[in-house]
């Protein structure tokens, strides 16, 4: 029986992961989904105070009240940032496997907003300085390469993001992190454009100083940026061969 701990990305909820967690939990798996401060049904704690930092906390605190050890992590998007974070500062033995799904993968002091085109940080800064709440509002599921019934359940739950996660930098040591075995999932049709760079950097001998690709994998999905939704058996085996 092996321990997976799920974590959505920006706009998102546990519920996001809702098929996938029920798939893991019935092939006999503990399995939990994390909703982060402020998204999810923990919208009405939206606020300004919410940091990264805060949304690492989410994370180390769900991993400490559900007593997870050897524990497969399994981060989508935006908690790419959060993933990296965990490993960095988590003692040995608490994570078997981190899985990227379609995630960020940030260098060390970068921001999740680092790897963005110059228009998408400033129509996301911009909504969020005249955001009450500092934050900005969700896409149309369609660019996930929603649609259809899959479509309109994204679209009625997404909530906006808090703002300061955004540019706040990580600070992590790239070689403390690698010593967690590494699987990204590289969603191909259709490509999210805010993960392009990530593509390259997770296949670059480079990339963290030459740190990523030993003890890691690229698996690729012919679905969109929301693998949990568009193709969820895929998403479940690709999770199970882990446990």
């Amino acid at each position: 029986m092996a321990n997976y701990l799920l974590v959505h990305g920006a706009w998102g909820g546990a519920w996001y992961w809702r098929p996938v967690q029920h798939a893991l939990i019935r092939a006999g798996h503990n399995a939990h989904a994390v909703t982060l401060t402020g998204l999810g049904e923990r919208a009405h704690l939206l606020s300004p105070a919410i940091t990264l930092g805060t949304h690492i906390a989410d994370v180390r605190q769900a991993l400490a009240a559900e007593e997870l050890s050897d524990c497969i992590l399994v981060v989508h998007s935006y908690a790419g940032m959060l993933g990296t974070a965990v490993a960095d500062r988590e003692p040995p033995g608490t994570l078997r496997h981190l899985v990227y799904v379609d995630a960020v993968v940030p260098k060390p002091g970068e921001s999740w907003s680092g790897t963005h085109a110059s228009g998408t940080r400033r129509e996301r800064l911009h909504a969020a300085e005249i955001s009450p709440t500092h934050s900005f509002p969700a896409p149309d599921p369609g660019v996930f390469g929603l649609s259809a019934a899959d479509h309109a359940w994204v679209a009625r739950r997404q909530v906006p993001h808090p703002g300061h996660t955004y540019l706040e930098p990580l600070e992590f040591d790239p070689r403390r992190v690698a010593r967690v075995p590494r699987t990204f999932i590289d969603c191909t049709q259709p490509k999210l454009a805010t993960i392009d760079v990530i593509r390259q950097r997770v296949r670059d001998p480079a990339f963290w100083d030459g740190a990523w690709l030993p003890g890691s994998r690229i698996v690729e999905m012919a679905t969109g940026h929301d693998p949990m939704i568009s193709e969820t058996e895929a998403m479940t085996r690709l999770l199970l061969e882990l446990a």
